[in-house]
């Protein structure tokens, strides 16, 4: 096998698997963000649907929530009239966004309550509103202790990407496939041993960032600050 030559077809397909990946992280932090807000504030109705989507999330395997999002959005956009637009691509980034969502939210929600108690009532004694509450004081200390479950969350995803394929997507995995095929299935070995060094690459990459978040953000870690009902965001 001529490795010069397969190794740019992969990365060829490299592009719209990163947007993918880039595109589900961006939609998965906001459904995050959302459906965590509704889970910490205890919303009637509204929290309960929030557990519902996250149980969803995280009890059904990834691929079958590809396949319900290519085949059941159409359908669901053809109840209001509109012409299916549903392409693989869309597909995939819609059931990775909610997927991502759903599991993020378990990353954010308990990193949100493991902030002590002290630091919410002494941000109220000093009359911050719960906006300046939580950007000045909560998410700081949140975002530390969430980082690491963070960055799992963001390895996950690195790896269910590799589904998108089987509903259609043209993404590295697919392309590797479409270069055995084409050779007979006598690379086997060598193609899925690129494919490893590429998904570890892009891993250890996704590791790096959020190690290098997770330690400017120490600062902000329970053993930095032995008063922390002082306040740690007086600043």
């Amino acid at each position: 096998m001529d490795l010069s030559i397969m190794i740019p077809e992969l990365l060829s397909a490299l592009p719209l698997t990163l947007a993918i990946t880039f595109t589900a992280m961006a939609a998965g932090f906001v459904l995050a963000l959302i459906a965590t807000t509704f889970r910490v504030r205890r919303i009637p109705v509204i929290s309960q649907l929030a557990d519902l989507y996250v149980s969803y999330a995280r009890s059904v395997p990834v691929v079958l929530q590809l396949f319900v999002a290519f085949y059941g959005l159409p359908v669901l956009v053809g109840v209001f009239g509109v012409e299916d637009f549903v392409s693989p691509t869309i597909a995939a980034m819609l059931g990775l966004s909610l997927y991502h969502g759903g599991y993020l939210s378990e990353v954010m929600r308990p990193a949100y309550l493991a902030v002590e108690r002290g630091q919410h009532d002494a941000a109220d004694s000093l009359g911050y509103t719960f906006p300046q509450k939580l950007v000045r004081v909560l998410a700081p200390q949140a975002v530390h202790i969430a980082l690491p479950g963070y960055g799992n969350s963001i390895i996950y995803l690195i790896h269910n990407v590799a589904l998108i394929m089987y509903i259609g997507a043209a993404d590295v995995m697919a392309t590797a496939h479409l270069i055995m095929e084409r050779d007979y299935n006598q690379y086997q070995f060598e193609t899925y041993l690129v494919l490893a060094v590429l998904y570890s690459i892009l891993c250890l990459v996704a590791w790096l960032v959020v190690r290098f978040f997770e330690l400017r953000s120490a600062k902000f870690a329970p053993s930095a600050a032995p008063a922390r009902t002082t306040l740690m965001a007086s600043v």
